[in-house]
Formats: C-alpha cells, sequence, structure tokens
C-alpha cells in the first residue's frame, strides 16, 4: 500500500492541501493516519476517495452532501456523471480511478460513452492521449505501481488492436509504411493508433512492434522495402544520442522518408536531420500521408 502526503493529493487531485484540510476537520471526508511528529499520511483508498470528489465537486455538488456519501455511492454518481456528461476532464479523471481501482468495468463505461459521442479516433486524442500524459505525472508522484499501469495499457491496447483488426482488409494503396519501436522503446499505443490512421488511408502497414534492433530493421527492409517508416521516442534521452540515433537510422536507410513523434522529439524538435517529419497530430499525419 502506497502512503502520501497532502501535497501528494494536492498534486494529483488538483484540490488546494488547505481545502482538504477543512474538508477534513469540517466534514470528516477522510480521516487520516498521522504520523509520530503529528504529520498527515493518506493511503490509497483516501487518493482515491478524494479523487471521486474532487470530480463531483467540479461539477456542481455541494461538498457537504458528497460528505455523506460512502465509497459505493460515489462511485455510483461518478459513473453516471461520466455517462451523462461530455466534459473531457471528468472522463480522464475517472480513467485515473478505473487505473486507480483496476476497474475494468469503469474504464469501459467511460470508453464506450465517449466513443458514441466522439468517435474513436477523436477518443483517442481528446481523452486517450491526455490521459496517458496523466499516468507520466502519477509515476513522477509515486503514485501507481507497474501493474496498474500495465493493465490500463493493456485494455487501451485492446480497443486499438480490435479497431485495426476491423481495417485489415481495406488496404487500397501500393505504398507500405514500417511501423516499429527502437530498442528499449516499449511505449506503443501511440505507434499502434497511428497504424490504424495509415490503414484506413488505405496504405499498407508492416507492424514490427517495440524494442527493433537497428540491423533487424535494416533486415526487413530488405525483404519488403518500406515507402517511409514510422517510430516514436517517448523514454528519456539525451539531445545528442537522439540525434546519432536519427542520423544512424537515415544513413543506413537511405532515400526513405521517416515519420516521428513522441515526447522526446517534441522536446528536441530543433535537432531533427532534414529528411524526417515530426508528427504532432493524427490530422498532421494525415496531412502527411497525402504526400508520400
Amino acid at each position: 500500500m502506497a502512503i502520501y502526503s497532502i501535497k501528494d493529493l494536492e498534486k494529483i487531485s488538483g484540490i488546494k492541501a488547505h481545502t482538504i484540510r477543512i474538508w477534513e476537520r469540517r466534514y470528516g471526508v477522510i480521516e487520516p493516519m498521522r504520523s509520530n511528529t503529528n504529520i498527515r499520511k493518506y493511503s490509497d483508498d483516501d487518493l482515491k476517495r478524494i479523487l471521486n470528489i474532487s470530480i463531483l465537486n467540479q461539477n456542481g455538488f455541494k461538498i457537504s452532501k458528497i460528505a455523506n456519501l460512502d465509497n459505493h455511492q460515489l462511485k455510483e454518481k461518478v459513473i453516471d456523471l461520466c455517462l451523462d456528461h461530455g466534459n473531457t476532464n471528468i472522463q480522464i479523471e475517472s480513467l485515473v480511478v478505473s487505473m486507480l481501482e483496476l476497474n475494468e468495468y469503469k474504464f469501459n463505461n467511460v470508453l464506450t460513452t465517449s466513443i458514441i459521442k466522439r468517435g474513436f479516433e477523436n477518443t483517442v486524442e481528446e481523452i486517450l492521449f491526455p490521459f496517458l500524459d496523466r499516468i507520466g505525472v502519477l509515476w513522477q508522484a509515486g503514485t501507481i505501481n507497474p501493474a496498474q499501469e500495465h493493465f490500463i495499457s493493456n485494455l487501451i491496447r485492446q480497443k486499438l488492436i480490435v479497431a485495426i483488426d476491423n481495417e485489415m482488409v481495406k488496404e487500397k494503396n501500393a505504398k507500405q509504411i514500417t511501423f516499429f519501436l527502437a530498442e528499449d522503446e516499449l511505449h506503443e499505443i501511440g505507434l499502434l493508433f497511428y497504424s490504424l490512421l495509415a490503414r484506413k488511408a488505405g496504405f499498407r502497414v508492416i507492424y514490427l512492434g517495440v524494442s527493433v534492433p537497428f540491423e533487424d530493421l535494416k533486415a526487413i527492409n530488405q525483404i519488403q522495402k518500406a515507402d517511409a517508416f514510422f517510430t516514436s521516442f517517448i523514454n528519456p534521452s539525451s539531445e545528442g544520442d537522439l540525434e546519432a540515433l536519427l542520423k544512424s537510422y537515415k544513413e543506413g536507410l537511405q532515400d526513405t522518408p521517416f515519420l516521428i513523434t513522441g515526447l522526446q522529439v517534441k522536446n528536441h524538435g530543433h535537432m531533427i536531420p532534414d529528411g524526417f517529419h515530426l508528427i504532432s497530430s493524427a490530422s498532421d499525419f494525415r496531412a502527411v500521408l497525402h504526400t508520400l
């Protein structure tokens, strides 16, 4: 069980520490543990309760009413709110709670509602990508463990694979894009999404997945020559290491366009060599596809 400070709760929930203290004293919304020096300490259950309270309070529920709800009633209210409301922040916060609780039912409810309202592709961009950014914040705060991240990532991955499966027979364009992640890159949700968009645009797709050695990439390209490569960089790396890797790709796979995305290339966009196209959004990717 993780232990959180009141500052951790403030960072994760967005509720000021001062407000949390007032709610504790006035309404008894949670009862923190205390250290030997009387410092507040909070549990996983406290964090989940505060997140649910935050969602309801931000959407018009009075704290005096929320405080009387038990944890089950809180969860039910949040689920009802997600099903009836189009606010993206509510749905992102609810996905965070579903991850912390390992609650697949809640995850599917939130996602299905968004897909009905926005469509699958917009849901990925407007809900899932910001949610994945939130996961990064939670990692920094030490709030989630690998099992929770794997749980939610695999649920998202399943949804993308089902969507990709529906596009498998629709390849009409003779041009081919090879999708891969470099060695030690393991975050493939963005890669899967962009491969889906390529299939929907009629391109043939060779999907190699995560952590592909450069020599293997060159060998695959001799068997099925790509008209373009697509890759993503999420793991932290120095500007020099990233630049050297991109140059090695360009030297080893000459005359083939590279489409690249991910946090690292967005942070180091000024040093991207010629022949590489930075993809910052789905609309950007679709525009580039028209030029291939």
